[in-house]
């Protein structure tokens, strides 16, 4: 690689805004973390009885989580959406609007009437807000990741992409601490309640992101006339290969966690191997050891590579589907937090804290919005419809079929990343740092 294609990634030592637009990113993920995961927990643990009353616990379980499914099911077009904007209007503009929308949406989720007030219609309400969550989603990553990727130095690119994929698990446990907290509030409002406060998260987001200056690639794209004129277009005419390979990483790290942590919630729960609140304790504690995990994982990529650290995360993570089915069974609370943790800091967390420097890497600077938004979101399809076919599989299979079907994922995930290019090997490093040598270092980044 070339000095040519690394200036690409913007300035040698990041612009001075760098650590501003780095937090300002991971506080919009936060929120919209926040919003969106927290639709997972309260399907798993009370939209079956609220939404799809009459069926048994399982039909029940089934519909709440075919409702989380179409939520993700929605991304992908929001990211076409989003990352087409994101190339042709710039990142900023996208990070606002996918924040508006998905604090309006989950705030709506707040105030639904349930099924035994207006019937149908309860449902049916709920999985048009649910789409909306999506479409937001959908939108959100890239233009978070990109302005963060494209602040950033050289040297600090995992580190400080790092930051905004650590807003996801920040997101993960605000969102399980007020349902914790909402515990004691009865059947109703323990579910209404975390919807309801999100409102708070979004305005705070709203004052941040309407401060975060745009991105310098972009700009420098824009100033030498290479704004494509369908993004989405040229980036799967002339790079389908890349979003192929971007959809089989990202769906060993999604769907991963959508067995490992979003059925596994409904499997502790039905199984009584524990109760809600000690269900929720054990995703708390994995959560705040995410965040940390999550900047860890994104910082070592700057030293060793996206590449290695992807490979030695799937690989652990096929053997680790039995064991961990294993360890929760045992129905002892300890051996529960521990698994959650591992699965969730080791074998997800890894993973997301790679992705945020690697995916834009794999991707020119004119159609990287796209190509990026496309990998990472249409894989989540997949993973939304994961907690439904694991609760299918459960029944038909016991715990082996979620426990085989992690390894699954994993193994995708692993072959994705043997045949997908290292794009911060020794020579890409050696360069970098020739280049910031050579070149003055006129702000604080």
């Amino acid at each position: 690689m070339s000095n040519e294609a690394l200036t690409m990634r913007g300035p040698v030592h990041g612009t001075k805004e760098a650590k501003r637009v780095a937090v300002g990113s991971g506080v919009g993920a936060v929120i919209e973390t926040y919003d969106f995961i927290g639709f997972g927990t309260a399907a798993a643990l009370y939209f079956g009885t609220a939404f799809f009353p009459g069926a048994d616990p399982v039909t029940g379980t089934l519909a709440s989580f075919a409702t989380l499914g179409v939520g993700f099911a929605a991304r992908p077009l929001g990211g076409i959406i989003g990352g087409h904007l994101g190339d042709k209007l710039g990142r900023k503009p996208v990070l606002v609007a996918s924040l508006i929308l998905m604090g309006l949406a989950t705030f709506a989720i707040g105030l639904l009437p349930t099924y035994s007030q207006v019937g149908l219609l309860a449902p049916a309400l709920l999985v048009l807000v649910r789409i909306i969550q999506g479409l937001a989603f959908g939108a959100e990553w890239g233009g978070a990741i990109l302005m963060s990727y494209e602040h950033a130095p050289w040297r600090k690119k995992g580190q400080f992409t790092g930051i905004v994929q650590a807003g996801f698990p920040v997101g993960l446990l605000l969102a399980n601490l007020v349902f914790l907290g909402s515990v004691g509030l009865g059947s109703e409002w323990a579910w209404r309640v975390p919807f309801l406060a999100s409102i708070v998260l979004v305005a705070v987001g709203l004052i941040i992101r309407s401060k975060v200056p745009e991105s310098p690639v972009f700009e420098d794209v824009k100033a030498k006339g290479d704004i494509v004129k369908s993004p989405i277009v040229e980036v799967i005419k002339t790079d389908w290969r890349n979003i192929v390979r971007g959809i089989g990483l990202r769906i060993a790290e999604t769907a991963g966690y959508a067995v490992s942590v979003t059925y596994m919630i409904s499997y502790l729960h039905t199984n009584q191997l524990a109760d809600k609140t000690q269900t929720l304790v054990a995703l708390c504690v994995a959560a705040g050891i995410g965040i940390f995990a999550t900047y860890f994982w994104g910082k070592l990529t700057d030293k060793v590579g996206r590449r290695p650290v992807y490979i030695w995360s799937t690989a652990f993570a096929v053997v680790f589907g039995i064991p961990m089915f294993m360890l929760v069974n045992t129905g002892l609370f300890l051996l529960i937090i521990a698994t959650i943790v591992i699965a969730y800091a080791v074998c997800q967390n890894s993973l997301a804290g790679a992705q945020g420097a690697w995916f834009p890497e794999l991707f020119q600077a004119k159609t990287r919005s796209s190509g990026a938004s496309l990998s990472y979101q249409i894989s989540a399809m997949v993973s939304g419809f994961t907690p439904f076919i694991t609760t299918l599989l459960f029944v038909s299979m016991g715990w082996m079929g979620p426990a085989l079907l992690f390894s699954f994922y994993a193994a995708i995930g692993l072959w994705a990343a043997l045949i997908t290019r290292e794009t911060w090997g020794k020579r890409e490093r050696e360069l970098a740092e020739e280049a910031a040598s050579k070149t003055p270092q006129k702000v604080n980044a």
